[in-house]
């Protein structure tokens, strides 16, 4: 029985012998500690050519993890498909994947803990209509809120594509939606969701669980400084949403709300999370290495 953890990292995509540079420290670090590194052509995989993509990877290699950019879950399951015909499969399954990747599915275990939320599914270039928007934003508690598709927002244009200063401005509303669908073009995932605003007091920080364990708590990869230190006792209702969800492999993204509880702002599935620069890689390869 092969007891190696192996894991699909995306290959460069200008030497497809070699690990994509983003990726390519934490590669050698699970090396270093006894995995085993596949590559994969994520251009194909996107294509939707996963027979292309997996060609590198050693037929019958069993349960693999993947760690690389993001997927639309369909092509997950592409994915998936692709190496069950090479005698090997995901150790997340493609549903346990679109559970941890997509808002609609882990909110249900995280509704306590996290801003409110309503969506509704759409395509990419189609803005909802104004009634139907309204609707979904009175749905949520009165106050400002955001927009976002089920993976990701654009909050780095927070005036013209995320931030709702008053979910009850109908044309303000549809106007910062019909801009977010208009900058997320092909890549909007699932559907439009709305959140109710929350204030926080400082940087994001993200933990990684493993099989309902907190491994590994680091900096949110989109903020230089440091979070305030995060309590045990913050963790443990997020632990039991965790074990609810149901995932092996999910990353929590935790920031202080002003009046001093922490709130989770995002789930997400942990082979597609980033992880923060100033993080040694080699704690992360341990913990994929980990059994």
């Amino acid at each position: 029985m092969n007891t190696t953890t192996t894991v699909l990292y995306c290959h460069d995509p200008l030497h497809e012998r070699r690990a994509d540079a983003h990726f390519a420290a934490e590669a050698r670090q699970l090396r270093a500690v006894g995995g085993a590194v596949a590559l994969v052509d994520h251009d194909a995989l996107l294509a939707g050519d996963a027979g292309r993509a997996v060609a590198r990877v050693p037929a019958g290699a069993g349960a693999v993890w993947y760690r690389g950019w993001m997927l639309p879950a369909d092509r997950y399951a592409g994915l998936d498909a692709a190496l069950r015909g090479r005698g090997a499969r995901l150790a997340v399954t493609p549903e346990a994947y679109r559970r941890a990747h997509e808002l609609p599915g882990w909110y249900e275990a995280f509704a306590a803990l996290t801003p409110a939320s309503r969506w509704l599914p759409a395509v990419p270039g189609e803005t909802p209509d104004g009634e139907r928007l309204a609707a979904l934003a009175a749905a949520l508690p009165a106050g400002a809120g955001i927009v976002k598709d089920y993976v990701k927002s654009r909050k780095h244009e927070w005036r013209e594509a995320c931030h709702l200063p008053d979910l009850a401005d109908r044309s303000a509303v549809h106007r910062v939606v019909s801009r977010f669908v208009e900058l997320q073009d092909e890549f909007l995932a699932g559907g439009i969701v709305l959140r109710a605003f929350e204030r926080f007091t400082g940087p994001e920080v993200r933990v990684w669980w493993r099989d309902g364990e907190p491994r590994l708590v680091t900096p949110h990869p989109d903020h230089p400084e440091p979070a305030a230190a995060l309590p045990a006792a913050a963790l443990e209702p997020v632990r039991a949403a965790v074990g609810a969800l149901g995932c092996r492999f999910v990353t929590t993204d935790l920031a202080l709300r002003e009046d001093g509880v922490w709130r989770v702002v995002e789930v997400g599935d942990g082979q597609v999370s980033d992880l923060h620069p100033a993080v040694d890689p080699a704690a992360l390869a341990e913990l994929l290495a980990a059994g």
